[in-house]
């Protein structure tokens, strides 16, 4: 009995030893896994920001942000081009697109679309391509799902255009164009059609144009293989007279869309049928808050990847609304308002980690960073930003993939 127990003792004290020693090992080693955990969770970005030439831009300007401190790393001037408002890049990160919002081109009552190859270690870009858009004042431009089309919206010709894209970047023939007409009853802002934006839908399958001239939303098929936009038999939907729908934002579950009307300041919510392209609207809700007086234009509007929340930014309130969104039925509900960080909130973008949102100050020359609160959606300014000539879009490219 006595040389049992002392087994017992011996067994025991040995196990506890091991228990401490597992215990002082993973202490050991936590911080460097969630170091490494971080470090393959969090990636770099090039960030390109879009201007409007002429008053302290030259075009096209690169940053690198690390999202795992918030940090931007001025690059210097990426390309220098006119007037590139919008911008878009592929998913493999080898070009960036750009329209240059002219009402001439080539001697043609056109702007045009750039075409640039991207050096991911410096960021700048190489010119590859510059064609006409086929309209005045291009202001929007995208691309399809499968990388092969880009779509643009000429918001001076009121008309959109599809454009194939070859292996090397570069743009064929226009494979699509629809040329718009009418009024809104808006006498400064809709004396004829004004195509303000142009995407296709996450399952590839519809394209969407906000006119903002018309109060109309077009709703098209489209074929991924010739390029083609095809009327469906619900080919458009109307909205409040004088709204002014601008841009368009998609729910990642396919079945609610949300358009923002600049010239009311509002977001109208819309059921959306992914087999027919039928829309139905729900809900129409103010972009501002209940206290505001004077005059503002809405601008952009995005929603997070688990579709909790969308963002608006309001020109002349000079703010960012947070809005929580409704997962059976998609409607919004307010959440706060805060200051942009400047004047004239153009656009606003959500990094893909869902962490960070950036937004580009048009009139007070400014591009200032705010933390998300993954809990509320709330926005937290932080004391990040980039001083920079009129900026008016954002792109962020991951350069770790």
């Amino acid at each position: 009995m006595l040389i049992h127990t002392s087994r017992q003792r011996l067994i025991g004290s040995f196990a506890g030893s091991l228990q401490q020693r597992i215990f002082i090992l993973i202490s050991l080693l936590l911080p460097l896994l969630l170091a490494i955990a971080c470090s393959t969770t969090d990636k770099d970005y090039l960030v390109y920001a879009g201007t409007y030439t002429g008053s302290g831009s030259d075009g096209i300007y690169a940053y690198r942000f690390d999202a795992t401190k918030g940090d931007f790393k001025p690059l210097g001037l990426a390309a220098k081009t006119d007037h590139p408002s919008f911008l878009a890049t592929d998913s493999g990160g080898k070009f960036l697109y750009a329209v240059n919002e002219l009402d001439s081109f080539q001697q043609k009552a056109s702007g045009a679309v750039s075409v640039f190859s991207i050096e991911k270690e410096t960021g700048k870009l190489e010119l590859l391509q510059q064609v006409p858009s086929l309209g005045a004042a291009p202001c929007h431009v995208s691309l399809d799902q499968s990388g092969r089309y880009l779509l643009t919206a000429n918001y001076n010709g009121g008309n959109v255009a599809v454009f194939p894209i070859g292996g090397d970047g570069r743009l064929g023939p226009a494979s699509a164009f629809i040329q718009y007409t009418g009024s809104g009853v808006n006498p400064d802002r809709q004396t004829g059609p004004h195509a303000h934006f142009i995407q296709v839908t996450n399952d590839n399958r519809f394209v969407m144009v906000a006119d903002l001239g018309t109060d109309r939303v077009f709703v098209y098929r489209f074929d991924p293989v010739t390029g083609s936009l095809t009327a469906p038999d619900s080919c458009y939907v109307t909205m409040n007279p004088g709204s002014g729908p601008r841009h368009i934002a998609f729910a990642p579950s396919g079945k609610f869309v949300y358009v923002l009307n600049e010239l009311t300041s509002t977001v109208t919510v819309f059921a959306f049928e992914s087999e027919t392209g039928w829309m139905k609207a729900k809900q129409t809700i103010s972009a501002l808050p209940e206290n505001f007086s004077g005059e503002n234009t809405a601008a952009e509007v995005a929603v997070d990847a688990k579709s909790q929340f969308l963002y608006v930014s309001n020109r002349g309130d000079d703010s960012i609304g947070v809005f929580s969104i409704n997962s059976n039925d998609g409607s919004l509900t307010p959440v706060e308002w805060v200051s942009s960080g400047g004047k004239t909130p153009r656009h606003i973008e959500i990094d893909p980690t869902g962490r960070w949102l950036i937004a580009s100050n048009q009139n007070s020359g400014n591009v200032v960073l705010f933390r998300i609160d993954q809990a509320t959606g709330q926005l937290i300014q932080t004391s990040r930003s980039i001083d920079l000539a009129s900026p008016v879009c954002i792109r962020l490219l991951s350069i770790n993939e």
